[in-house]
């Protein structure tokens, strides 16, 4: 696995009414504070690619659908660098994943529909 890449397993807790799905706590150890949530729709067969963020934690989940995330390491000063990740999350495999900036990150819609991703980041996201 990629140095500073952290997989967290989430709870799903069952109601009547609907499932209710947790994400992330100021008490989990990813937690690196808060800047923005956002949701992001990924259509099926959709890539969205490639993405380095220069100071941003991610912390992804994937609470409807199916997303494939690549992650590639070439921080120079890194134990894994030139190295890839493939992780794939969806309710069935109810996950966050947390990545630290300067890695570049790249995803893709492998449901059968449209899924929804969930990216908590611990500071504003800045378009410079």
């Amino acid at each position: 696995m990629i140095e500073g890449i952290r997989i967290a397993p989430l709870k799903i807790i069952p109601t009547e009414g609907g499932d209710v799905l947790h994400a992330l706590k100021s008490t989990d150890p990813e937690f690196q504070g808060f800047g923005e949530a956002y949701f992001s729709q990924v259509k099926q067969g959709a890539v969205k690619a490639w993405k380095r963020h220069r100071q941003m934690t991610l912390n992804l989940v994937v609470p409807i659908g199916r997303i494939k995330f690549v992650i590639f390491d070439d921080r120079s000063d890194s134990i894994s660098k030139g190295e890839f990740d493939c992780i794939e999350l969806s309710k069935e495999d109810y996950f966050r994943l947390s990545v630290p900036p300067m890695l570049w990150v790249g995803f893709k819609g492998i449901a059968n529909e449209d899924s929804m991703l969930l990216n908590i980041a611990n500071i504003p996201h800045d378009p410079k």
